[in-house]
């Protein structure tokens, strides 16, 4: 049986891949999942919190981007008008399947005052609106979109992939893991995050081209959220950049999550930090990221690589994640676990150990982050404080960037690549939007198909 199309990984990309090719009536279409069913997969396995029916995000806090300026580079393809278009239709279809009404950071008084405090505080707000799904209405939002691709597209989970397979310089369709060959016309990756290295491996077997992106290194900052609290609440997720006075790099802060918990993460079995806040369960902290990006030049192009040995290096000392007061840090010694026993701010990840951060992150990086503190506790009193805490390390790794057209096609005729395995997206909302991009581009191409055979 030949498919009209094929579609890698069930993360955002491929599923609002799918679910727009069956409202186009394009079939038949078979959807491939290298890890497990939602129902199936658990958090206590590393592959489960990576892989499946979701990808990555199935275990995030679910936030929705509705910015052209963060998210993802679908601004490079597309105008301006047309992509917060695309990415109004992907919320709605977001909504339509159970994601919260309510979105956070629209304009007001109080956002454009809180810009105008940022400043001052040699801070810059990045001005975009926020839909929080929550971690645990994630599972809720995938399920039905499961339902709506029900009967309509066949599902495989539990299936690698192992190549694309190419004739005559066009896709002809893949090969499993296990040896067999399924063939379509059309072939839309969309491996996410934890399929980078599979995506990179087939892009330099088929000669496609791309180029590596920075790597982000940081901290995961814990704290009282009182002292956020007139910021989250006018901006549920503020995104704040600052350039560092001593090396003027680019600084900012990540995934910001008000009552929230941090958590462990491992990928590639390196365990780093992340954080998560749910919209019942609420702790009496906020915590959130301060990212530097690393760009490097000739002759090294290797920034994953980096990234992976900052991490290692804290698992070497930590045994896992290392957690550490600031007031420590700046004192020049270690926390023990009596220091963060006396600290003010309870620590939500009990399984970090106390260290030293100066051991693992590079004076560049180190001096960065702490200038960035200090910016933030000009626009908000008690950041700086000696008993903010903070997580080492987050590491965001990025994809390299395939070269594609604005439809999201690489040079091989029918193969299209999206989301974050691609390189073009690096959230939620604009790996989904890209899969729609890409799927309404092969719909159109199949139904002019269709007519000249008709004609």
């Amino acid at each position: 049986m030949e498919y009209a199309v094929i579609i890698i990984g069930a993360g955002p990309g491929g599923i609002f891949s799918a679910l727009t090719l069956a409202d186009l009536g394009v079939s038949p279409v078979l959807l491939i999942e290298q890890g497990r069913d939602l129902s199936e997969r658990t958090r206590g396995s590393s592959q489960d919190m990576l892989c499946g029916w979701g990808g990555a995000g199935a275990y995030s806090d679910g936030k929705l981007t509705l910015s052209t300026e963060v998210g993802g580079f679908l601004s490079d393809y597309i105008g301006r008008k047309e992509l917060l278009e695309l990415l109004s239709r992907t919320d709605e279809i977001y909504v339509a399947h159970g994601a919260p009404a309510r979105l956070y950071g629209e304009t007001s008084a109080a956002v454009e005052e809180l810009a105008d405090r940022a400043r001052i505080a040699d801070l810059e707000l990045v001005p975009m609106r926020v839909r929080h799904i929550g971690t645990e209405n994630c599972s809720v939002v995938l399920q039905n979109l499961q339902q709506s691709l029900a009967g309509r597209v066949e599902i495989r989970t539990n299936t690698p992939v192992d190549k694309l397979l190419t004739e005559a310089g066009k896709i002809q369709g893949v090969e499993l893991a296990d040896g067999q060959r399924i063939y379509s016309r059309y072939v839309l990756a969309a491996p996410g995050r934890a399929g980078s290295r599979w995506m990179k491996r087939q892009a330099e077997l088929l000669g496609l081209k791309s180029k590596a992106s920075p790597v982000d290194i940081g901290v995961r900052v814990e704290l009282p959220a009182i002292v956020l609290k007139d910021i989250t609440d006018a901006i549920y997720e503020s995104k704040l950049i600052h350039y560092s006075k001593t090396f003027d790099d680019k600084v900012r802060t990540f995934c910001m999550n008000p009552y929230g918990e941090v958590v462990c993460e491992e990928f590639d079995n390196v365990a780093a930090v992340n954080g998560h806040s749910h919209t019942a369960a609420k702790s009496e902290n906020t915590n959130f990221a301060i990212l530097v990006s690393s760009i490097f030049t000739e002759p090294f192009d290797d920034p994953i690589g980096y990234g992976r040995y900052i991490a290692r290096l804290a698992n070497l000392l930590g045994k896992g994640v290392i957690v550490q007061r600031l007031g420590d840090l700046l004192s020049g010694r270690r926390s023990t676990p009596g220091r963060i026993a006396r600290c003010l701010t309870r620590p939500t990840l009990s399984n970090a150990t106390p260290g030293d951060l100066s051991f693992v992150l590079p004076y560049r990086l180190l001096v960065n982050i702490l200038e960035m503190l200090q910016a933030l506790n000009k626009l908000a009193p008690g950041v700086y404080s000696r008993h903010t805490l903070l997580y080492g390390v987050e590491v965001k790794f990025y994809s390299n960037r395939i070269d594609v057209s604005p439809e999201m096609e690489t040079r091989i005729p029918n193969l299209f690549v999206v989301g974050d395995g691609a390189g073009v997206s690096r959230g939620l909302l604009q790996a989904s939007a890209s899969g729609i991009l890409a799927a309404r581009a092969i719909g159109m191409r199949i139904r002019k198909e269709s007519s000249c055979h008709e004609g």
